[in-house]
């Protein structure tokens, strides 16, 4: 049953509550307005008989005699002449009944009510079961001080109140039952159409597909507790729109580089293979496949190593050092390369930070063989370390490269940390990289919580970073 109720429709559900609620409303409203017209029934009765109460209380005040007494019946009898409906009880001091209307018995109950104090509300009762009256009593003093008080019983035929609270009570049940439909009628339309946005939302959201993850949900068309929601869900079309571009950029790039140096191994495969060689031959094959695989082993190593940071899922280690000793370890590995190639290497000061140290080394490693390649003969190469603060006062490492030579075309800047991207045909040497080592040194950084940029000198080119002197990974925020 509680799956059932569920599965409703938000529709259904708005619709229920809303009949639900009006039903409630008109139910409270008409027993408000039944009440108040009971009460006023028994207002305008209890001025009658208070009324007429006065009246023989007027009457018997002027007794002063006995004969005056005997008078009383008569006087009664003419008071009530045009009074339809009222009933009057009248006992006198010695508790005989002076008088009493005919067919009209006056329960013990109310005229025990005489004795005792406090007790000012009408008496309700019914004749033979089915002439109801409401009635009061009390006692009245006579106009002899010896004589104790009479009692007077004063009532009214409330049959036609009666009557009118009936068909007034299923009057309002035909009222409720009526409002309760109209107003479920009218709660099914307003939630029809109070939730149009909702179902644009849904049929848009159907459209979208791997090949329209553009579409977005409409915003300042729909209210204003659906807009927050549009957003969310415009938020995450955007988030799957950039991964699945970056995925399908990544397979493509990955098919499009593995693509050379399989069919390099396939052709000098097949080749070596068509005819009977030398072992001396086939060694040579061998070695020459060895390369093309070393190479490729990078490659997938670092495509792994480019898409775990793309999703996140790389954590620095957390480890304090200076930079500067860094590059001086890196300067001692290219020395030798640098020496032979004509470049003179320099470094410039110092900084300290919290991170991976391979990984940093790493970064820095890229851009200094980066560097080595594109550096002229006679050239140089400057890396200078220094601390600085941001606008928020936070204290951040800068590091930068710069080498002599052709400066790069301002067109390429943006795109250089672009995995497999290289500026053109005169800027590459034929088997150097596979144009991963920007895009691997850019996600370092970023893991980092910093980042990389690269601008032109005069007659040189300069690659800048920038890393937190500390940085707060998830499990140090844990």
């Amino acid at each position: 049953m509680r799956t059932s109720i569920r599965r409703k429709s938000l529709t259904f559900r708005l619709t229920l509550l809303f009949a639900a609620a009006s039903t409630a409303v008109l139910l409270v409203l008409g027993l408000i307005v039944a009440q108040s017209v009971e009460h006023h029934f028994e207002e305008q009765d209890m001025e009658a008989l208070t009324g007429k109460l006065e009246l023989i209380r007027h009457a018997m005040a002027k007794v002063r005699s006995p004969t005056d007494l005997a008078a009383i019946p008569q006087q009664m009898d003419d008071s009530l002449i045009g009074h339809h409906g009222l009933v009057v009880a009248l006992k006198g001091p010695d508790g005989r009944t002076l008088f009493a209307t005919e067919g009209a018995p006056f329960p013990q109950p109310l005229l025990d009510r005489v004795k005792t104090a406090g007790v000012n509300h009408p008496y309700v009762w019914q004749v033979d079961g089915q002439m109801p009256f409401r009635g009061i009593a009390a006692e009245v003093p006579t106009g002899v001080p010896s004589w104790p008080p009479a009692v007077v019983a004063v009532a009214t035929d409330i049959s036609h109140h009666r009557n009118f609270m009936d068909s007034f009570m299923r009057t309002l049940w035909l009222v409720i039952v009526g409002g309760t439909a109209a107003t479920g009628l009218l709660g099914w339309f307003v939630a029809r159409r109070g939730l149009a946005p909702l179902r644009e939302m849904r049929r848009r959201a159907t459209e979208v597909s791997a090949q329209h993850l553009d579409q977005r949900l409409p915003v300042d068309t729909v209210p204003v507790e659906l807009a927050e929601l549009a957003e969310s869900l415009n938020d995450m079309l955007a988030r799957l729109e950039e991964s699945f571009t970056r995925l399908s950029d990544f397979s493509s790039d990955l098919a499009h580089e593995l693509r050379t140096p399989v069919s390099n191994l396939m052709t000098q495969t097949q080749v070596a293979l068509s005819k009977t060689r030398t072992s001396g031959e086939y060694r040579e094959v061998l070695e020459s496949n060895a390369e093309e695989y070393e190479r490729l082993s990078r490659m997938i190593s670092d495509m792994l190593f480019l898409a775990k940071s793309e999703n996140g899922l790389i954590v620095p280690g957390q480890e304090t050092f200076d930079l500067a000793d860094e590059v001086m370890a890196l300067f001692d590995f290219y020395g030798a390369l640098a020496e032979e190639n004509g470049v003179a290497l320099k470094l410039e000061g110092s900084g300290w930070v919290t991170g991976d140290r391979l990984m940093l080394r790493r970064a820095i490693g890229n851009l200094l063989s980066n560097a080595l390649r594109y550096t002229p003969s006679g050239g140089h190469i400057t890396v200078t370390v220094s601390v600085i603060c941001d606008n928020t006062d936070t204290e951040i490492v800068h590091l930068a490269v710069e080498n002599t030579g052709e400066p790069i075309p301002t067109e390429h800047l943006s795109r250089l940390f672009d995995r497999f991207y290289r500026v053109d045909a005169s800027r590459r040497h034929s088997g150097d990289g596979a144009g991963l080592g920007l895009a691997i040194t850019r996600s370092i950084l970023r893991a980092h919580q910093g980042d990389i940029e690269g601008r032109t000198g005069e007659d040189s080119n300069i690659f800048e970073m920038w890393i937190p002197t500390s940085i707060v990974t998830p499990h140090s925020a844990d």
